[in-house]
């Protein structure tokens, strides 16, 4: 089973969507790379998925074209930009599907704030998920 998971820059929300879903099942293959992947990931994203036990940080952004000659089982988009902007894939992809979260990005106010909305994403995150993994993957 081979999974990509795609998001516009490659740095928050793909990258927990594919922490997630590694720590369901350590066998199926899961990347994630962004339609204008910045090259880094997103330290409070990296923050907030090690609260849960999940670290994403050895994770690298790249950018879909390393991918687009494979074959994939699932091809998932996680943001609008790029569901809008997802190329077409020359390998074989038998799923796309889009299942979209907020930016937690454009969260602006106090520290505390902000932290919060990158938990609430990553909740909606892990729910999206590990409803995806259960009905979808799940042996």
């Amino acid at each position: 089973m081979k999974i990509l998971i795609l998001c516009t820059g490659n740095s928050c929300r793909s990258q927990m969507a594919h922490g997630f879903l590694q720590s369901f099942d350590k066998d199926i293959i899961v990347c994630s790379a962004g339609t204008e992947a910045t090259g880094k990931l997103n330290p409070k994203a990296v923050e907030v998925m090690k609260e849960v036990g999940i670290d994403i940080s050895h994770h690298t952004s790249d950018s879909v074209e390393k991918y687009l000659n494979e074959d994939w089982d699932y091809v998932i988009t996680v943001c609008g930009g790029a569901n809008e902007n997802c190329p077409v894939f020359p390998g074989k992809v038998k799923h796309r599907l889009h299942i979209g979260f907020d930016d937690p990005t454009y969260a602006t106010g106090s520290e505390e704030f902000i932290m919060s909305e990158y938990r609430r994403v990553r909740e909606e995150i892990y729910q999206a998920f590990k409803e995806f993994y259960e009905q979808n993957i799940k042996k």
